[in-house]
């Protein structure tokens, strides 16, 4: 262990960090979290920069971290308080793009190194993307080292500017959780009954209602699956602005798909599931696809970011905005019993070779020994 992350037993003080999140979408929350608490039982002082209420939904006290109230805002007060928070620290971790922004400004003036792990691209479209660009073009050219999720993100923050871009270790927290504390074959029946899904295959896709989780194409797709003798059923979990516009869609084509909204028990859900679909035009590390792998979930997603790099031979891969081949993908899964077992097996294989929380944290913490450790002279 380093000399930073052991204090107590060089008698040196205790590494004071601030992790700093934006709204913080599942992905970043529950991985600051869980670096949070193993930041903490190694012997770090921990502060997380956050919205309220992303301390009531991830508890970020609960494992000895000190949570401070700072909204998901750029205006004068909100980037004072942030600045105020990183006063006394030796290093600052920001997660995002929209949190990273914020702490450049807070930091504005201060030698204090600062980390920058991107889990996701932000998405948009028109002037408001070139804005964005922008924005990462600014933080990763004042970022220490940028933390990448998959490797196409540290390509892209090197091709910005970054001085030091590097693969992050980011473990999927809790990925064995409510799916292997509650039997499965129990709740299996119980959970597809009150989706409408009894005696019909269960197809379930998760991710915010932004145009590029690719909902279009799904809908798609599904028209082709009408002529199967048992119609499945496609139910997506989440929420966001393409919300009213899908559902007229269902609506007006009559297509068997159902929006049930922002659920907290996506893994009894993804458990109870015949595939998973992942339909987007772009995603690193897929929460989605980590957890379906987990939970021996066969899984169809587009070739997409880093989504091959994650799943391996683990899942079928269409190319994206192709709604054929994502129909085509899913009947012939459905129709072969022999395909989904090799993808469970080959599931359960590409997730042991993930990293774990403890390597995580442990890949965390010695860049953070490496820009706060003094230089030797020379």
């Amino acid at each position: 262990m380093s000399p930073v992350s052991s204090p107590s037993a060089t008698g040196q003080p205790p590494l004071r960090t601030v992790q700093v999140l934006g709204g913080g979408n599942a992905g970043s929350s529950a991985h600051v979290r869980s670096l949070a608490s193993g930041l903490v039982a190694r012997g770090v002082r921990v502060s997380v920069c956050a919205p309220a209420e992303a301390d009531r939904a991830y508890d970020f006290t609960g494992v000895g971290a000190e949570h401070v109230h700072v909204p998901r805002s750029s205006d004068p007060t909100s980037v004072a308080a942030l600045r105020a928070a990183c006063a006394n620290a030796d290093l600052v971790h920001a997660h995002g793009l929209h949190a990273s922004f914020r702490t450049v400004l807070a930091l504005s003036g201060r030698r204090v190194p600062l980390v920058v792990t991107w889990h996701n691209r932000a998405h948009a479209e028109g002037a408001r993307a070139h804005l964005l660009r922008l924005l990462e073009r600014r933080v990763v050219k004042a970022a220490s080292v940028v933390l990448g999720a998959s490797s196409d993100l540290v390509e892209l923050a090197r091709r910005t500017g970054a001085r030091d871009a590097r693969l992050a270790a980011v473990a999927l927290p809790g990925s064995r959780g409510p799916v292997e504390q509650d039997d499965p074959d129990r709740l299996r029946p119980k959970v597809r009954a009150e989706l409408g899904a009894t005696g019909r295959p269960l197809l379930m896709a998760v991710g915010s209602l932004d145009r590029h989780r690719g909902y279009d194409t799904l809908l798609d797709a599904t028209r082709a699956w009408r002529r199967l003798d048992a119609v499945p059923l496609v139910v997506i979990a989440g929420e966001g602005p393409l919300r009213a516009d899908l559902q007229r869609r269902i609506e007006d084509e009559g297509l068997p798909v159902r929006l049930i909204g922002r659920r907290d028990d996506v893994g009894e859900l993804l458990a109870a599931a015949d595939l998973a679909l992942l339909p987007s035009r772009w995603e690193s590390r897929s929460v989605l696809a980590q957890e379906a792998l987990h939970a021996r979930v066969p899984l169809v997603a587009t070739a997409v970011g880093g989504i091959p790099e994650l799943v391996g031979d683990a899942a079928e891969l269409v190319p994206y905005g192709d709604a054929e081949a994502l129909a085509d993908a899913v009947v012939r899964l459905l129709g072969d019993a022999e395909r989904r077992e090799l993808l469970r097996e080959r599931g359960v294989r590409q997730a042991a070779t993930w990293p774990t929380e403890d390597e995580t944290v442990a890949q965390v913490l010695s860049v953070y020994d490496e820009l706060t450790q003094p230089r030797p002279m020379i």
